[in-house]
């Protein structure tokens, strides 16, 4: 089957050669590896003066197939799943990286190829090397209380649209930082959710689901140096309402996040 290029921004064709199907040129694209499992590539590329990450999916196989279905996950088998996130989230209004192109081949879903073609977010920071030092350098309680805020109320754009990250961390929250680390308005943030590659969306979120992704941040953000209070601020943005008003399911549910989140942290440091 000829490769179907769903997206394509005009900025892209200039570099592309007229004589060649787009679809093979894209998946010869070569630049900085970053990550390279069986089926899937990312890298950093450069076309003309801007740089770009692109995700070359190859075919995951049967057998990578039938291993999810067995442990009852569903298995992601190219780029599409990236580029419907990326497209909800835009529309929910959530910064995600801005799309320069996607593309698929073929129906086997063992052998379908396929790649999607993002801009480069820069300069940011994630917040797991923006929050490393907080321990013993705290952060204005302005940035801070910003910062949770925002994780909180994307967490929550998230799990009440359908969708549910599944690589929740901190890691995977980008901050802007064009104004330089050092002088960060907390007024002013710009905080990217990235790795959108296994994100799942349906019409409601199952709560096992949303346990899992706040159980990823409470594992992630765990040696920060974040408080009691902090925590209580991050379930209110949550939750949509004050601490007090939690009800005895409410408390039940957060008592799962943390002991998810504590035996997330138990498997990683043992």
């Amino acid at each position: 089957m000829l490769g179907e290029i769903v997206y394509l921004h005009s900025d892209i064709k200039k570099f592309l050669s007229a004589s060649q199907p787009v679809f093979d040129q894209m998946m010869a694209l070569c630049g900085e590896c970053f990550r390279h499992q069986e089926g899937r590539k990312t890298q950093r590329i450069r076309l003309g003066n801007k740089r770009y990450f692109i995700k070359q999916h190859s075919g995951v196989g049967w057998k990578e197939i039938f291993k999810n279905v067995l442990q009852l996950r569903w298995p992601v088998t190219g780029a599409k799943n990236e580029w419907h996130a990326i497209s909800k989230l835009q529309a929910l209004g959530v910064l995600v990286p801005a799309i320069a192109a996607y593309g698929q081949r073929g129906v086997n879903p063992a052998s379908q190829q396929s790649f999607i073609l993002m801009e480069e977010l820069a300069p940011v920071i994630s917040l797991e090397d923006l929050t490393r030092s907080w321990p013993g350098n705290p952060p204005s309680f302005a940035l801070k209380r910003k910062l949770i805020e925002e994780v909180a109320r994307i967490a929550r754009l998230l799990h009440t649209n359908g969708m549910n990250h599944r690589d929740f961390y901190i890691c995977h929250f980008l901050l802007d930082i064009s104004q330089g680390v050092e002088h960060i308005n907390p007024s002013a943030i710009r905080l990217y959710l990235i790795d959108l590659h296994r994100a799942q969306i349906r019409r409601l979120t199952p709560k096992r689901w949303i346990i899992k992704d706040l159980a990823g941040l409470y594992f992630s953000s765990k040696d920060i140096g974040l408080t009691q209070r902090d925590l209580c601020r991050f379930m209110k943005v949550y939750a949509g309402k004050p601490i007090r008003d939690l009800s005895d399911s409410d408390k039940l549910f957060w008592e799962k996040v943390k002991a998810r989140g504590e035996q997330l942290y138990r498997d990683h440091i043992s």
